[in-house]
């Protein structure tokens, strides 16, 4: 590679409800990375949607606010152009992006699609894999397809639920019984969910649900320990120890995750080495089962009755500062953050390549 030294451009802000948390973990990875081998582009997306981008940076930034570009033009053709700038035969500005989006429009597929559109390389999960691992219906077909054991769930949409309210609240006690949680569909970072007690609660915690989403999954209360694993590869995924988070609230909803600071991650977290194993085991499963690429977090339940790993979700655009829980495995596991910056914009690459020397045409 010689002294040339990669552009990576960092996609951060958003329209999701998450706007905030991605410009820290923007100014984390950006304040991480080895200015020897990499220049940052960053590229803002307001939350109305706007893009702008800033000039190539050989030196992070000093404040979170900075990152909001306030001195960019204010022209979203600009920083679009800069995306696509490899298709009109001129040479890319960028060499990979780096997608800092949680939530919608951010983990869920679209801005992948778009960077495929761009013909450029990104950081993380693929299209597919991003929109099956926020859809946490089509998330849980794919896993009892691969044998994975999970909760008992129901789910139906909006109309059904304007339809049929009271067959689909039979329904739901006659599978689930009570307490329940109630989610939206496709969201991230645990915004719109409830727990239901009776039939009242359930009724409200369901209308809450679908104010986020046209579709929600209705989950039996599972007494566990809560569990997750890092997972990073491509075709050859390897998984890190364990970790346990134990939490604040009665789950682990946004204030827990994000600003109480009560909830506790222990890594490793105290198992013994055979359910250690057959966690990582079943991470990789489930990455497998999404088609993932990248980097996965995959989250399960240790059920306190009888012991019994039950998976509950994969996160393929896990928070990602210092502090965050999928860094921390990995660095119990002996990859530093800064070498797992690397590694994933190796695998991004590695990735494309392949990509690449794919024939989509009769050639």
């Amino acid at each position: 590679m010689g002294n040339a030294k990669l552009t990576v451009g960092l996609v951060y802000g958003g329209k999701s409800g998450e706007h905030e948390v991605s410009l820290q973990t923007a100014f984390a990875v950006m304040n991480s990375f080895d200015y020897d081998k990499y220049e940052i582009i960053p590229f803002y997306i307001s939350k109305q949607g706007l893009w702008k981008v800033g000039e190539k940076l050989s030196a992070p930034y000093s404040q979170v606010e900075q990152l909001k570009l306030a001195e960019a033009t204010e022209d979203m053709s600009t920083a679009l152009n800069v995306v696509f700038s490899g298709l009109s035969g001129a040479d890319q500005t960028v060499d990979v992006m780096f997608p800092l989006l949680h939530g919608t429009y951010g983990e869920d597929g679209t801005i992948q699609g778009l960077f495929e559109m761009a013909n450029i390389p990104y950081i993380g999960a693929g299209v597919l894999a991003s929109s099956a691992g926020m859809d946490k219906v089509v998330m849980k077909k794919l896993f009892a397809d691969a044998g994975l054991d999970q909760c008992e769930f129901c789910y139906f949409n909006i109309s059904a639920w304007k339809r049929k309210r009271h067959e689909l609240i039979v329904g739901v006690e006659d599978k689930l019984g009570y307490p329940v949680f109630v989610k939206p569909a496709n969201l991230g970072s645990s915004v719109g969910i409830s727990k239901a007690a009776d039939k009242d609660s359930l009724v409200k915690a369901i209308d809450f649900a679908f104010r986020y989403d046209t579709k929600v999954i209705i989950e039996e209360f599972v007494d566990a320990r809560e569990v997750e694993v890092g997972v990073l590869g491509n075709d050859e995924p390897e998984a890190s120890v364990p970790g346990e988070i134990v939490s604040s609230g009665e789950y682990y909803d946004y204030a827990a995750k994000y600003t109480d600071g009560k909830s506790q991650m222990m890594i490793p977290a105290p198992v013994d080495s055979e359910v250690a194993d057959r966690l990582q085991e079943s991470a990789i499963v489930a990455f497998r089962a999404i088609e993932g690429s990248g980097i996965t977090r995959a989250d399960f339940f240790l059920r306190k009755s009888d012991g019994k790993i039950l998976i509950n979700e994969v996160n393929t655009m896990p928070g990602f500062t210092p502090y965050s829980m999928y860094p921390l495995l990995w660095r119990e596991t002996g990859v530093s953050y800064r070498a797992l910056l690397d590694r994933m914009i190796e695998l991004a690459l590695e990735r494309y390549n392949f990509k690449q020397g794919l024939k989509y045409d009769n050639e």
